[in-house]
């Protein structure tokens, strides 16, 4: 009879959607993975569309909430090198990240420098990915070349304009609130729109002397179609990361695509195959962990909270009060 051994972990109330802690089943380590000691994780928006069953998780995923933790290593697979047990890790994930415990693949896992707590490892893994993987494999981005992220004070833009300051870029965010807008300029922003006010694209014009930007990264999707698309210079890209404004724009004008040579990606981290997942953490590594740890390039937290707080959480993140990412302390 083979044991089943559990855990803690938070699951989600079939009748209202709502968190609570319960038992679930501790997973198991194959030979290139490792089991680790979760201290804190982060919420993603993904993590309120998924206790909907709006998102559901990849094919062999975990069905607990989470895309992300930090911990510390428990127990290695058989073929496991170049960790130990007692050694201290952040990792992107399928699922799983609202638990005690959670097995990792051992190449998707990154050191987690001496200089930083848990809770602000466990806000690197899927902002700072996402971030690398649209920014520079997809958008290409150079220096000297502008880009507009939108939504800058949230997880992913914090992180973006950190990254795209290291390669040189000029950054232009949008920001609901004067205090988001003051951090994002902190962090390296040079021009920071108040979206608020009405169409961007004209603002976008002053500040590029009518040359438009480069690259879009997107979060907001059919509402702003039209004017990203006035906003991009020739041969600029549009990278679209999140539908929170919809996800059915009313009418395409193709032709201004064909006329300025436009791209238009979609694209998600979370259903990216293993092997590259893998190659994007080592990049990222190389990239920028060096300058996390000096404390050049940081994590930006907005609060943190206990894991059995964690419906007050996803109330402050579906409220849109968050600049930067909300942690959860997982108190098991």
């Amino acid at each position: 009879m083979i044991e089943v051994i559990m855990m803690k972990a938070i699951l989600v109330e079939e009748k209202d959607q709502s968190l609570y802690i319960g038992d679930f089943e501790k997973p198991k380590i194959g030979p290139n993975e490792i089991l680790v000691k979760v201290k804190a994780t982060a919420l993603n928006r993904a993590d309120l569309l998924q206790k909907r069953g709006l998102y559901p998780p990849p094919h062999g995923a975990s069905p607990i909430l989470g895309l992300e933790m930090s911990g510390i290593v428990e127990e290695l697979g058989a073929e496991v090198t170049g960790w130990k047990k007692g050694d201290r890790v952040c990792a992107l994930l399928p699922g799983g990240g609202y638990a005690e415990y959670v097995s990792i693949p051992a190449d998707m896992s990154m050191r987690v420098p001496e200089q930083l707590s848990f809770e602000q490892a466990a806000a690197i893994p899927e902002v700072f990915l996402t971030a690398y993987l649209n920014m520079f494999w997809l958008g290409n981005l150079q220096k000297g070349q502008t880009i507009l992220i939108h939504a800058g004070a949230s997880g992913v833009g914090t992180a973006a304009i950190q990254l795209a300051k290291e390669k040189g870029a000029n950054i232009i965010v949008t920001a609901g609130t004067p205090e988001k807008r003051e951090l994002c300029l902190s962090l390296g922003a040079d021009y920071a729109i108040d979206y608020k006010e009405g169409p961007f694209s004209e603002k976008i014009k002053t500040a590029t002397e009518d040359k438009g930007v480069d690259l879009i990264f997107d979060f907001i999707g059919a509402d702003y179609w039209d004017e990203n698309i006035r906003s991009l210079r020739f041969d600029g890209k549009l990278i679209i990361i999140g539908t929170m404004g919809g996800s059915k724009v009313k009418e395409v004008d193709l032709g201004k695509l064909l006329a300025k040579r436009l791209q238009v990606i979609g694209t998600a981290l979370r259903t990216q195959p293993p092997e590259k997942k893998s190659q994007l953490t080592q990049d990222l590594s190389n990239f920028a962990f060096a300058k996390i740890a000096s404390g050049d390039i940081k994590p930006i937290l907005d609060s943190t909270w206990d894991w059995a707080d964690a419906n007050k959480a996803h109330a402050h993140m579906e409220q849109n009060k968050n600049a930067g990412k909300i942690v959860l302390r997982v108190n098991a």
